[in-house]
């Protein structure tokens, strides 16, 4: 093959997906706009390597989303959170076969029609990535995804147009949720009643 293969690769805010690979030359192919990666380490090498990069490991991000959102498997890792780099794994992490997704590159997902355990994922380059998960996992993961962000936030606040911090938060916050809530809106997706009741 032409391609050329990497023995490390950084995630970064144009990484859509860690796609596992069977091949006995890598074991990644990485999914950004317009190119594609063949990385010899597996994705959750990658993804415990750019947990490091954003200040925390792996296993103390997966348990702080566990205590903040109750979630226990599959969780969702905010791996770069002051990036905005959220990721998700469609199956258990310690299976070759989980793929992870990054959240703000989804555009939408459908059932494929002929394959109802199939889910077709359209990033927003239009790309399209059939996978062997079922439609109602894929959605469940964006849905935890989207909450897991809500409790991450992190955000410069440099900039405060001179009000008091603690009222400059709330007023973000506030507007964030409501993003986030027509966010979901816009793609059909079942808004958590948490939202609704903050």
């Amino acid at each position: 093959m032409n391609d050329i293969i990497l023995d490390h690769y950084e995630i970064n805010k144009a990484t859509a997906a860690l796609i596992p690979a069977y091949h006995t030359d890598y074991q990644t192919i990485v999914w950004e706009k317009d190119q594609r990666f063949y990385v010899r380490k597996t994705p959750l090498q990658l993804i415990k390597e750019a947990c490091l990069e954003g200040g925390a490991d792996f296993n103390g991000r997966r348990a702080a989303v566990s205590h903040k959102t109750g979630v226990n498997n599959k969780v969702p890792i905010p791996v770069i959170p002051h990036k905005q780099i959220y990721a998700f794994p469609t199956h258990s992490p310690k299976l070759h076969e989980c793929h992870w997704l990054f959240y703000y590159h989804v555009k939408s997902i459908q059932r494929h029609p002929d394959a109802p355990s199939h889910t077709i994922i359209t990033f927003k380059d239009n790309k399209e990535l059939l996978l062997h998960v079922s439609y109602y996992t894929i959605e469940k993961q964006l849905q935890r995804t989207s909450y897991c962000i809500t409790r991450f936030p992190q955000y410069s606040i440099h900039k405060t147009n001179s009000l008091p911090i603690n009222q400059w938060c709330k007023s973000f916050c506030l507007q964030f949720i409501h993003k986030t809530i027509q966010h979901l809106q816009r793609k059909h997706y079942p808004v958590p009643l948490t939202y609704i009741t903050y």
